[in-house]
Parts: C-alpha cells; structure tokens; sequence
C-alpha cells in the first residue's frame, strides 16, 4: 500500500470526517443553527435523519468509520498456515 493507504492517514481521516460531522453553521434564513443530518442524503431515514443515518462515502467505511475498527487484527488459519490479518487484509477482501 502507499502512504496515502497507511493506518496513520485513516485514522487522521477519521479524525477530519468526526469533525466536519460535527461542524455547525446559522443558516440566517431558517433562523437556526443547521448540521450535517439537517442537509444530508439519508436514504433510510429521510424523514428524521440522526448522523448516523447520513451517507457518507470514504474508505473509512470499510471499518464503519470507528478507528477500534481499524486497529483490530485477528488470527487466520489457511490450510497449514497461520498468521495475523489487519486492516491491510480487510481492506483487500471488501474492495
């Protein structure tokens, strides 16, 4: 993988996407502080959408946006092999 693909930049990525979630803005018009799950596309939920529901596209969410996520390995074994599998293999095996 390259640098652009390192556990340190996913989880500086993470880090930014919790914050832009977090971000909120005075919408003057509506006379009211708007956030994220006030203007995202929540296909599941588009009547009341929480954060949670709001789509949101990125690497990340192979690991459902949760740095634990990233951070865990597990031990494999194929055939007579065994080894530890982590992000790298997960990522793999999604894509």
């Amino acid at each position: 993988f390259s640098g652009v693909l390192s556990p340190e930049v996913l989880r500086l990525l993470l880090e930014l996407q919790e914050r832009l979630a977090a971000t909120t803005a005075w919408a003057p018009t509506a006379g009211k502080e708007v956030k994220l799950s006030d203007i995202c596309y929540a296909p599941l939920n588009p009547s009341e959408p929480t954060l949670g529901d709001c789509c949101v596209n990125s690497v990340t969410q192979y690991f459902q946006n949760n740095a634990s996520h990233l951070a865990m390995t597990a031990t494999q074994t194929v055939g007579k092999e065994t080894g530890t599998v982590d992000w790298r293999d997960h990522l793999i095996y999604c894509v």
